[in-house]
């Protein structure tokens, strides 16, 4: 059986109200299972997500269930109807990114009381799916907070074949407190011992056909993980890393070049060269970019003009932090005193 009910998420100023649609999923009978919360465009941008949980809408109106699916296909109109990772001054000057203000305050601002309301919905779940979509070069990977069993089980499900552990609270590094990535759902969710996961599907602002299909699959495979649907699992045999720990971030303003052969799914080691960011007007190298750590390039910056800070090359770390000289000898991309080619 499915319902729709129209979800009021805030006001603005003129008092038009800020609306989007939860849609329940339900077995016909009072057959009393677990129950799935997933949402997607929390960045309005992110919409790889929103057609999954179309796409997913006709499979469960069809399907046999023991359990309850909630689904917010739109969790963020405010950022989707702008086609934005985060809403403009006006609207929230004090939390524009609503993930990271969970699980919100029915008396704060606009975000805060956005997110509050839609916690009604996940908090009562089993397990929740926070959908998003990552930047134009990047792998389809899913996201779950380390040392949690439940949510790698969770992560696992979904099936993609890179897993990225994040830790959170006090087990998570500077950076952690200083972008308030408390606030996240996940996040929260696993405070409240809800688990919990964030598969990253591929390219923003366009719809990606594998990266749905993946989205697609994965949701019915948690669906059969928790015994929403029935049917076994596959094993999952992919690998795990850790997150943010090993980015490679530009130390100053220019153009950033990336080298042919650094590759998506690439192993790389301390030092490796991945490129170089340069003046635009006087054509001189600013920065040798170079891996730090070893792991796997999950991210490549495409958007070439950037500014000091920008995350360049995504570096997922081993999940044991293994050292770089474990890794093979033809994973190398090479020496860094190659010319810029450009």
């Amino acid at each position: 059986m499915h319902t729709a009910e129209t979800v009021t998420l805030a006001r603005l100023p003129s008092g038009v109200p800020v609306q989007t649609t939860a849609h329940v999923y339900e077995p016909d009978d009072d057959t009393d299972g677990p129950t799935l919360y997933v949402q997607a465009a929390q960045h309005g941008r992110e919409i790889n997500g929103t057609e999954v949980l179309r796409r997913l809408h006709g499979r469960l109106e069809r399907a046999d269930l023991t359990g309850r699916v909630v689904a917010v296909p739109v969790a963020d109109p405010l950022t989707f109807d702008h086609v934005s990772y985060v809403t403009s001054e006006p609207i929230d000057s004090v939390n524009s990114n609503m993930n990271r203000v969970w699980p919100g305050d029915a008396e704060g601002t606009l975000h805060e009381r956005m997110a509050a309301t839609l916690w009604e919905f996940a908090s009562d779940a089993d397990a929740i799916v926070d959908l998003h979509t990552g930047s134009p070069d990047m792998l389809t990977h899913t996201v779950y907070r380390q040392h949690d069993d439940a949510s790698r089980q969770l992560a696992e499900a979904f099936g993609v074949d890179l897993l990225l552990a994040e830790a959170a609270g006090e087990d998570a590094e500077e950076e952690w407190t200083k972008r308030n990535f408390d606030g996240k759902l996940r996040v929260a969710a696993t405070e409240a011992n809800i688990p919990s996961i964030t598969p990253e599907l591929a390219h923003n602002k366009q719809l990606v056909e594998p990266a749905i299909v993946a989205g697609v699959d994965g949701l019915l495979n948690v669906c059969r993980h928790l015994g929403i649907l029935p049917g076994a699992v596959e094993t999952w045999d992919g690998q795990t890393y850790r997150n943010h720990l090993g980015r490679v971030t530009a130390k100053t303003s220019g153009l950033f070049v990336a080298r042919e052969d650094v590759q998506l799914g690439r192993e790389v080691r301390p030092g490796d060269h991945l490129g170089w960011v340069y003046d635009p007007t006087k054509y001189t190298v600013l920065q040798e970019v170079e891996a730090e750590r070893a792991g796997v390039v999950y991210s490549i910056a495409r958007e070439a003009t950037v500014t000091a800070g920008k995350t360049l090359v995504g570096v997922a770390l081993p999940l044991d932090d293994v050292a770089g000289d474990d890794l093979a000898a033809d994973d190398v991309f090479g020496e860094t005193g190659d010319e810029l080619d450009i």
